[in-house]
Parts: structure tokens; C-alpha cells; sequence
């Protein structure tokens, strides 16, 4: 079956599956939050991002392979609901920005930083830090050897905009960081997992910034 990325919170997980990463998809919790379970083909091992909610499904999701580690987005309180039980359950490792893992209760093993790799077996996915939606946020993108990068961007970037901010300077910061560290970067191709709601790539929200920017939100 061909992945589409559109999940609904109660509904079955969906499954893009690359040459050497397999994502899983899952919508969980009352904001419709979702969750990306990531498992190196090759080795097995599996680090989960953003337990979100329904830990007991996350659980169940990651199955009898164990969980190598979560990483955390940012920190606002739907995007690691179910991390404590996740953790307890697993024995993972607790994985969270440099600028925001303070702000979540659940202690951070490993603080990422701007250029950081988070491993999975025999894949690596490259921290990029962007400010504006928190202090703190962090996208992680994965670079297919035999395709195009793959985005996971939190509350960062979502079909139709940047996420949510404060102040005309969080937009503003967030706006550049996005057109700058991802636009700017990354190809057309590129695939964008939100942290909530539908995927979309670069390419179909990249004739939209001018109107971003002019709109301000």
C-alpha cells in the first residue's frame, strides 16, 4: 500500500517504508498529536519521536524490540504526555533540544544541538535548531541515500505555514530559521512530517512564503 501520512487519532498507524528507514505514523491524543516510530532495516534498533499521548499504543507500536530512544521536539506539554511511561517502559533514552529540555519534567539524557546526530542502527538524522514556536525547537531531518531528505519539523512547519508564535519577533525568527535552514537547504523533494496533522514536501508549500511572510503568521 502506498503511504499517504494521513492518520486519525483511534486509527491504524501508517507505514512509509525506504530502503533503509521504516517510519511509522500514529495520531494520538486529544490535540491529534502525531508520533514517528523510526526502525533501522538493517539492525533493528528503533528510536521513537515525540511520545505524545496514549502511552500504552506507543508501546505497543514500538513491540517487542525494545526502543533505543525518544526524542522530544520541544517542550510543550502535548508533545511528551506519554514520554515518563514510554521511558518506564523501555528503558530509553530521553533525547530533547539544548534551549528547551528544562522546561520538560521528564529528565534529558541528551541535549541536541544545532548539527547533532540522532542514530538509529545504521541511519542518522541531523539536528537542525530553529527558534520562534520555542526557544528550543528542533527539526530532524534524514538524508535517503538512495532518495530525498526526509523532515520531521514538530510544530515548526505544517501544510499552509510556520507554527504558531507569540510576538511579530518569534514569527519572524521562525519564518527565516524555516526559510533559511530548510527552504534554503533542502530540495523541493523533501518530505515534511508535522507534529500534527497531514505530511506535505517542500515543494508544495514553497510557492506560499511570500504570503507567510506578508500575513505574518
Amino acid at each position: 500500500m502506498t503511504y499517504t501520512g494521513k492518520v486519525e487519532v483511534g486509527g491504524a498507524a501508517d507505514v512509509h517504508t525506504l530502503s533503509q528507514l521504516t517510519i511509522t505514523k500514529v495520531a494520538v491524543g486529544a490535540m491529534n498529536n502525531n508520533a514517528y516510530l523510526l526502525r533501522c532495516n538493517a539492525t533493528g534498533d528503533q528510536v521513537l519521536i515525540d511520545a505524545a499521548a496514549e502511552p500504552e499504543r506507543l508501546v505497543e507500536l514500538i513491540g517487542p524490540d525494545g526502543l533505543d530512544a525518544v526524542v522530544t521536539t520541544h517542550r510543550h506539554g502535548d508533545h511528551w504526555g506519554a514520554l515518563e511511561a514510554v521511558v518506564a517502559a523501555t528503558g530509553a533514552t530521553t533525547m530533547a533540544g539544548e534551549y528547551d529540555f528544562g522546561s520538560i519534567p521528564v529528565p534529558t539524557d541528551v541535549e541536541l544541538a544545532e548539527g547533532d546526530a540522532v542514530v538509529v542502527g545504521d541511519c542518522s538524522l541531523r539536528v537542525i535548531h530553529l527558534v520562534g514556536h520555542t526557544p528550543g525547537s528542533i527539526v530532524l531531518v534524514y538524508d535517503d541515500p538512495d532518495g530525498h531528505p526526509h523532515a520531521f519539523t514538530g510544530d515548526c512547519l505544517f501544510p499552509g505555514g510556520v507554527g504558531k508564535t507569540a510576538t511579530p519577533e518569534d514569527f519572524t525568527s521562525l519564518f527565516n530559521g524555516v526559510s533559511n535552514k530548510l527552504f534554503g537547504t533542502l530540495p523541493d523533494e523533501t518530505w515534511i512530517y508535522p507534529g500534527h496533522g497531514h505530511d506535505t514536501s517542500l515543494g508544495s508549500e514553497r510557492p506560499a512564503l511570500a504570503e507567510w511572510k506578508a500575513r505574518g503568521w
